[in-house]
């Protein structure tokens, strides 16, 4: 038995998809905005004020592992509805909340594992949703494209722990763009008046310190198309560390636009 906490956007969906294949039984702590799993009869709305609640399900269903997917929106603390537990923890999460989402998810998960539950990483049954090192386009990227991408994996690890930037744009090694707390789409939109023509990259990363286990960075075919409309040649993942959706998509699209995907 698995326990899924699920949150919003497209993985969670994948997660689901590939444990009814493997007929692998789970059940699920849904805590999107507008419940959005009710139809799935294993189905738990429960939000994180009732932290007793959630802690007696899981171990009502003997679980001893949890996988943690999709964008968990930060609760509004002054309308929770608290019980006995919830009273006891959310001092925790309201001082972790106040240093980000991540912050929020690392809190969650030493509370489960004072209560023995462990939490594994949200892509355990879907290895097929990162990638290896390697390009995975026709166009790949030049010599002189490829000292960028160093000097920009450099500038990535230079950020602190708790800086938002997962996504940077370099254009002409400089770095003319980076992710804020509104997310990589944000970033690229307000990219689309530039004079450059199919020229520099886009290159996602982990951030510092960031739990590989609830927050892989995820790219899809909406950030390609999104890199087409802000005139970028390419995007760089890295290897095993980056959750890439609908792939076959990603590379016809990149193929038919004449971009590149490349894992370092």
């Amino acid at each position: 038995m698995i326990g899924l906490f699920l949150g919003d956007k497209n993985l969670p969906i994948e997660i689901l998809k590939k444990l009814k294949t493997k007929k692998i039984q789970y059940f699920i702590v849904d805590l999107t905005k507008n419940n959005k799993f009710k139809k799935d009869k294993n189905c738990f709305f429960i939000n994180i004020g009732k932290f007793g609640k959630i802690l007696k399900l899981i171990h009502s269903k003997r679980c001893k592992k949890v996988i943690f997917a999709g964008n968990i929106s930060k609760p509004k603390f002054s309308t929770l509805k608290l019980d006995i537990k919830g009273i006891y923890y959310i001092p925790r999460i309201i001082k972790a909340y106040k240093l980000g989402d991540a912050a929020i998810l690392k809190e969650l998960i030493r509370i489960l594992a004072e209560h023995k539950i462990k939490v594994i990483k949200l892509n355990s049954f879907n290895p097929e949703l990162t990638l290896s090192k390697g390009n995975y386009s026709k166009l790949k990227p030049n010599n002189i494209e490829n000292l960028q991408i160093k000097n920009g994996i450099k500038y990535l690890n230079k950020l602190n722990s708790y800086n938002y930037t997962q996504g940077i744009v370099l254009r002409n090694n400089k770095v003319i763009a980076k992710e804020s707390s509104k997310g990589t789409k944000k970033m690229l939109q307000q990219l689309r008046k530039t004079k450059f023509i199919n020229s520099g990259m886009l290159i996602k990363f982990p951030k510092k310190k960031q739990d590989l286990r609830v927050d892989l960075p995820t790219v899809g075919i909406d950030t390609l198309k999104d890199c087409k409309k802000a005139k970028i040649k390419g995007i760089v993942l890295k290897s095993k560390e980056n959750i890439i959706l609908d792939k076959n998509k990603c590379i016809s699209f990149a193929n038919k636009n004449n971009m590149f995907i490349a894992v370092k």
